[in-house]
Formats: structure tokens, C-alpha cells, sequence
């Protein structure tokens, strides 16, 4: 383009369209020329007049189209009329075409990750090569000189050799990290989430919404350090077993508390933690020889031992500062008396699917009216008898209530 116009003088042009032409007499050598301007801007000679009249079109520069762009020349009110389509208009007229050609995307509400049980992410595991990871795995305590003696003697019975594969399953599903790119894995996630919170669309893999079930950041990966992928396994069974869900969501719903709050996925991740240790301690040995199972054993002891934190937490009005001394009680209850936590699940799930009020737990503390899985009078209501006062000491342990051996432990006051 002849001639460069400066930003201060074009822009007076452009905001100045509807003024006349004034001529301007420059001298060069003794020669006058004259030029239409408009706010001291020369026309280019190649606008062609109008035949309408309109003064302001017939002093439109070419150069203002080219360097303020076409959609800001018709908002000054000018309609220039060039000789050939600007490139601006032409690529402007591309992309909006381009625009009307695309599709819609199929939004989360359309194609939501379908459930999945536990059974289906089980067999994942026992059809992919674990291979690397059970080469480190420790499936058992190694113990040496007098404890090893005392415990061939005296300890436990050990695991039937046809049961050593599924318990080598385990710890290495405990080895395994959450992984982005395995479908399984993402469902897994997807689903826990969904059945905690009632939902049915998909949730972002990463955000603040992971905190609402417990996690304590963005992301659920962090905190699977201590368990693996078995801390998503044992929530998943959790959740997906219609008898174990209400019992899920009521210990969801107390997590959400005022008072009594406490991270209930990181709390899961601990319970997991405490069964593998039982079950590394061959504690466990016993029941899953009867049952000739590891993985339904171990769920089903996962349940039980969050079961009596859900108890002792809802009856004694724990909170959060008091996690460390609780979590450090159950594991010792649970190591010393894994027949009772099996048996009071047991009979924990019996009266719920009989529609009796389990014992052992509290009404909420706000008075509100849970499921049946809640159940129980507030002590000294009028609603609760003499008879059932004493039930629930039959059936539930408190901390005062552990065996004389326990001194020295980590006790709550």
C-alpha cells in the first residue's frame, strides 16, 4: 500500500467518515497538487467514486480497510465498495462456514462409563500379567529365631498351598498403581464416585470434586501409596454389594458431619491397610481355609473392621483430632479378635436384611432418621429398654471393653 498512515491519524479518519473532503495544497517545487483528504488522509487513486453521492464512501481510503479491518470500517458507518473481495472478508467467510460444519460432540449426560462390579474388575486382574509385581510382594511376616519358633508352635494354621495364588493376587493388586490409561481402572474410579454420591454422570479424572468422597487432593492417585489399587478394590466391593451399601452410605454420610467429619476414601484406603496386615499376619489363615477363598475373606474382613470404626466413632462422638489414637485401636482389635469383627458384621447384616435396627450404633447426633443400617435409641430415650441396653453390649466392644493385654497400646480417653 502507497503511502503509511500513521495510528493517530487514521484512526481520526476513520471515526470521521461523514465530514467532507477538504482539499489539500501541498507545494513541492513550486508545484501545487490537490488531493481529496479526509481529516488529512489522501485517497488512494485506485477508490472509485460512488454514483450515489454519499460523500462519505467517495472518501473511504483503501488503506483503512487493509489496516483497521472491514468490520471496523461498517461500524464507523461506511459501506466501502472495492473493487475485489479483501482477503479479510474471503478467510472470515472460511472460517464461519467451517463453524456451521462441525458437529455437535456427544456430551457426559449422552454416554456416561457404565458401572462396574467387583467381580468384573477381579477378573482384569486375574487375566493381566502381574507378573513383575509379584517378585516383590511380602505376603507373609518373616520372622527369625524365637518368634519364628513360637509362631510355628503356637501361632496360627497356615494357608492351604491351593489358596497361595489368590492371596499372591491380592498383594500384588495392592502393588498395582492407578492407571490413566486402563479403561478398568477409570471405571473403577468412576463408579465409587458415582455410588457414594447418587450421581449418573461421569466426573473429571482430576479436580476438587474428589475431596467430596474423601480424597485428600485432586487427584485419587496420591493417596493409594499404602494400598495400591486393592484401596479402590475393597471401596468398589463396598459399594457395589447391595447388602454392604447402605452401610457404605451411612458411613458416607457421617464423614460429612459438622463436627464428626473425617475423609472417608482416605479412611477406606486405612481400613484396606489394616485387613493386609491381618491377613500378612496370618490372621485370616484360619477362616479363608474354611471357606477355601482369599479375595471373599478379606473383602468381607475390609467391611467388618470399617464397621467397627463406623461404631466406635459414631458412639463415642469421635472427630477428626482423634483419628490417629482410633485408627491404632481398630488395628490392634482387629489383629487380636478377627473372628468377632467377622462375626459381628455377620450379625450386623443379618438384622439389617430382617429390617431390625442393628445394634451398636447411635442415632445421629442432629436427631436425623437414617437408614435402617443407622438403627438403635439414643441412650437413656424412653424408646430403649433395660433388655436392649444390654444387647448392645453384647454386641458391640467398646475401647473400655478390650482385653487386659492390650496395656501399653495406644488407648483413647
Amino acid at each position: 500500500m502507497e503511502g503509511d498512515i500513521s495510528v493517530e491519524s487514521h484512526t481520526e479518519g476513520l471515526t470521521c467518515l461523514s465530514r467532507e473532503c477538504k482539499p489539500l495544497e501541498d507545494v513541492t517545487n513550486g508545484h501545487s497538487n490537490h488531493k481529496p483528504v479526509t481529516n488529512g488522509l489522501p485517497i488512494s487513486h485506485r477508490v472509485k467514486e460512488q454514483t450515489n453521492g454519499n460523500a462519505s464512501l467517495r472518501c473511504l481510503p483503501i488503506s483503512a480497510l487493509k489496516q483497521n479491518g472491514l468490520l471496523q470500517t461498517l461500524a464507523a458507518g461506511g459501506e466501502p465498495m472495492v473493487a475485489e473481495e479483501s482477503s479479510e472478508l474471503e478467510k472470515a467467510r472460511e472460517e464461519w462456514e467451517a463453524v456451521e460444519s462441525i458437529q455437535p460432540a456427544a456430551t457426559e449426560e449422552s454416554a456416561p462409563t457404565p458401572l462396574i462390579s467387583f467381580n468384573e474388575a477381579l477378573q482384569y486382574f486375574q487375566t493381566t500379567d502381574l507378573g513383575e509385581l509379584l517378585r516383590n510382594i511380602q505376603p507373609t511376616v518373616r520372622r527369625t529365631g524365637l518368634a519364628a519358633i513360637t509362631h510355628f508352635f503356637f501361632g496360627p494354621p497356615r494357608l492351604h498351598r491351593e489358596l497361595l495364588e489368590e492371596r499372591d493376587l491380592v498383594f500384588a493388586i495392592a502393588q498395582c498403581s492407578l492407571d490413566n490409561s486402563q479403561a478398568v481402572h477409570m471405571r473403577v474410579l468412576q463408579t465409587i464416585y458415582k455410588r457414594l454420591v447418587g450421581g449418573r454422570l461421569d466426573c473429571a479424572r482430576y479436580g476438587n470434586h474428589w475431596e467430596n468422597i474423601g480424597f485428600q487432593g485432586t487427584d485419587p492417585a496420591t493417596d493409594l501409596r499404602g494400598t495400591g489399587f486393592l484401596g479402590l478394590m475393597h471401596t468398589l466391593y463396598f459399594v457395589m454389594d447391595p447388602e454392604t451399601l447402605p452401610l457404605a452410605r451411612d458411613i458416607y454420610k457421617l464423614s460429612q458431619h459438622p463436627t464428626q467429619n473425617f475423609p472417608f476414601s482416605v479412611m477406606s484406603i486405612n481400613m484396606t491397610r489394616i485387613a493386609l496386615q491381618v491377613l500378612r499376619e496370618e490372621a485370616l489363615s484360619k477362616e479363608c481355609n474354611r471357606r477355601q477363598q482369599v479375595v471373599g475373606v478379606l473383602n468381607e474382613f475390609y467391611v467388618a473392621t470399617y464397621l467397627h470404626l463406623y461404631q466406635l466413632w459414631k458412639t463415642q462422638q469421635k472427630t477428626i483430632s482423634d483419628s490417629g489414637y482410633v485408627l491404632k485401636e481398630v488395628e490392634l482389635f482387629a489383629k487380636k479378635n478377627p473372628k468377632q469383627m467377622m462375626r459381628r458384621l455377620e450379625v450386623f447384616l443379618k438384622e439389617q436384611r430382617s429390617g431390625a435396627g442393628p445394634r451398636g450404633a447411635s442415632p445421629d447426633p442432629q436427631g436425623h432418621q437414617g437408614s435402617p443400617s443407622l438403627g438403635g435409641a439414643r441412650p437413656g430415650s424412653g424408646s430403649g429398654s433395660g433388655q436392649g441396653s444390654k444387647e448392645k453390649q453384647m454386641h458391640f466392644t467398646g475401647v473400655c471393653e478390650l482385653p487386659p493385654d492390650m496395656e501399653g497400646e495406644a488407648r483413647l480417653i
